[in-house]
């Protein structure tokens, strides 16, 4: 992604909070300012999404609900085509269709993302069923 050079003037105590939050987060204040336009930029496109921190960095969610991942997995293997997969994905995760098309739309902004974050989700899955069962055969012998 090529980078443009800019200048911006900020009140002397937004700079400082920015200072001090990019120096907690161990990052530049360049990266954390890149980041927080970025996510402004999508929330503001996509109210409803927030970002939040995790295992997995930062990520994608619903307000109040699941990572934007979970819902289009559990999307991903709904049943029905169109409005019939929303509804029965809905139906499944205890959400409003309104969530999951809002999932759906912000996954198809960023499609390349989203199946990087799909694939990486369905991989920690497997490893975790595969765990699970190992832990089963442990325990059980």
């Amino acid at each position: 992604m090529a980078t443009a050079s800019t200048s911006y003037r900020l009140d002397a105590g937004l700079k400082h909070r920015l200072a001090a939050q990019a120096n907690e987060e161990g990052i530049t204040e360049t990266a954390l300012v890149t980041r927080m336009l970025e996510e402004g930029l999508r929330t503001a496109r996509f109210p409803g999404i927030v970002f939040r921190d995790g295992p997995s960095g930062r990520r994608p969610s619903l307000n109040g609900g699941p990572d934007v991942v979970e819902v289009m997995v559990g999307v991903r293997y709904a049943v029905g085509r169109g409005e019939a997969k929303v509804r029965d994905a809905a139906e499944q995760m205890g959400l409003p269709e309104r969530l999951i098309r809002l999932a759906i739309d912000y996954a198809s902004a960023y499609p390349e993302e989203m199946e990087e974050r799909i694939a990486r989700y369905e991989a920690a899955l497997e490893e975790a069923k595969a765990m699970a069962e190992q832990r089963a055969r442990l325990l059980a012998s």
